[in-house]
């Protein structure tokens, strides 16, 4: 895969001037009146001649910067559809040709609307118009003399890949025929890919890409450059998660679908990647609490659950008027632990080893990727950053604080009225969710406990995940059809 970016748009001011044939004419009428004004006329000819030689010589040089700055400035829109909401993302790159390295200058926009497509899988209309005030915000970001030159891409993930595959195309078609007909930004990938379900893969090898542009790690003039090595990403989302990173030796890589390998600004990336569907964090809720109600094996009307606080009371399904049962919480941080392993199904037939969970191979961090930094984010920083769980950590810290969490300690050390006292007892998850947190990357991926993790929203002040790492890659489509 290669890439591309754009540049800067400064905003100069226009020179405001008088145009010297209005100042000609204007003193040719005064000097028919009195005739010594005549002196004063050639004069200031003299001096309007001289002062153009000076002032246009400039104006042209400043106009043909203009136009080399506008050449060169480019946009991408980029819509992720994801299980849980909308996000649209309106990128700015500086970037003069296809051939010359991609640079970043701005977000220009970042929105987002509830719920998903997914939620229209029976009103495929209201899906593609669900996005409107979306694209609406976008239309005043870009200059309109390049909304036409802008290209746009819409890449659903897991959620709308869990409706099927008919609901989904449907889904997808009306995305595609609204934008074409209401919107003046071309989607350059046509319509099997341009408004499409992304492949978890790309989905995983996008946000790499993203994390290491922010960072600086891509590209070089040579494969020999010394460079620093790249990261590791882990990315959750609600209906799956990715694992991807750069093993320091290739021969730590066997050959599969886990293998990926791109090139990027001249130098080539071999990387390991996988994309877990139905390992999201929404997912991997329903999962458990399937698992609590086998566990109770009989029909009851209350079901205890050990990943939920002491004595807090979650109908199932949530906000439904009729839920099948009333799970009670049981705080069990070892019983959840041993339920967050069965759903990983460490136990799986490994036809390839080394694996990790699910019978899916990788090659152990431990072993594979020793010295690059480690990068989490998505619903991994949704859920630890508001509890206090450092942008850089390990993994013991993040044990304890999920047993303070699911032990109740941890709400009764916040002061009543705090929003976040609120917002725990709101949504009695945490301690699931950060049990399921802990369980994913401690005996899923299996990261060291001495490695140092860092949970990142934005690095630089733009945001992690695939999007950037896709409009780069759109950019290059694009420049095909320039």
């Amino acid at each position: 895969m290669a890439s591309s970016s754009r540049p800067a748009h400064s905003n100069q001011k226009r020179l405001k001037r008088s145009s010297p044939y209005a100042m000609l004419s204007n003193s040719a009428k005064r000097s028919s009146r009195q005739t010594h004004n005549r002196v004063r006329l050639v004069i200031a000819l003299v001096g309007l001649v001289l002062a153009g030689l000076v002032y246009w010589t400039p104006l042209e040089t400043w106009l043909s910067d203009a136009s080399s700055s506008t050449k060169c400035l480019k946009h991408a829109i980029m819509v992720d559809a994801g299980s849980t909401g909308s996000r649209l993302h309106v990128y700015r790159f500086h970037q003069c040709t296809p051939a010359d390295p991609v640079e970043l200058k701005n977000e220009d926009l970042f929105v987002q609307t509830i719920p998903g497509l997914s939620a229209y899988g029976d009103t495929p209309q209201q899906a593609a118009e669900s996005l409107d005030p979306l694209l609406q915000k976008a239309l005043k970001v870009v200059p309109s003399r390049l909304q036409r030159k802008t290209p746009i891409a819409v890449k659903a993930t897991a959620g709308l890949r869990l409706l099927g595959d008919e609901k989904s195309q449907l889904v997808l078609d009306a995305v595609y025929d609204h934008i074409k007909q209401q919107y003046p930004f071309p989607i350059v990938e046509g319509r099997d890919h341009g408004v499409a379900i992304m492949d978890g893969r790309d989905e995983g090898v996008y946000a790499w890409i993203t994390v290491n542009f922010l960072l600086g790690n891509l590209g070089g003039s040579s494969q020999n450059d010394k460079r620093p090595p790249t990261a590791a990403v882990f990315d959750l989302g609600g209906g799956s998660t990715q694992i991807v990173f750069e093993p320091e030796r290739s021969d730590q890589l066997a050959e599969g679908d886990h293998k990926y390998t791109l090139t990027y600004d001249g130098r080539n990336y071999t990387l390991y990647q996988h994309s877990y569907l139905g390992y999201g964090l929404m997912e991997a809720r329903k999962r458990m609490h399937q698992r609590a109600m086998d566990i109770a094996k009989e029909a009851v009307e209350h079901v205890d659950h050990p990943c939920l606080p002491l004595d807090v009371a979650l109908p199932f399904p949530k906000n439904d008027p009729n839920p099948l049962v009333t799970f009670k919480g049981g705080a069990q941080p070892g019983a959840c632990t041993e339920m967050v392993l069965d759903m990983l199904n460490k136990n799986a037939v490994c036809l390839a080893p080394p694996c990790s969970f699910d019978g899916i191979h990788q090659p152990p961090i431990a072993d594979a990727f020793k010295n690059g930094p480690i990068y989490i984010f998505s619903y991994f920083y949704d859920r630890t950053q508001p509890l206090g769980l450092p942008d850089r950590f390990y993994l013991p810290q993040l044990k304890s604080l999920t047993e303070r969490v699911c032990a109740g300690d941890y709400l009764d050390s916040i002061p009543e009225g705090e929003p976040l006292r609120d917002e725990m007892l709101d949504r009695p998850e945490w301690c699931l969710d950060l049990s399921f947190i802990y369980g994913l990357l401690a005996h899923g991926y299996e990261i060291p406990d001495e490695r140092e993790i860092r949970v990142a929203k934005k690095i630089d002040g733009i945001e992690t995940g695939w999007c950037l790492g896709a409009a780069i890659a759109l950019l290059d489509t694009a420049a095909l059809y320039e």
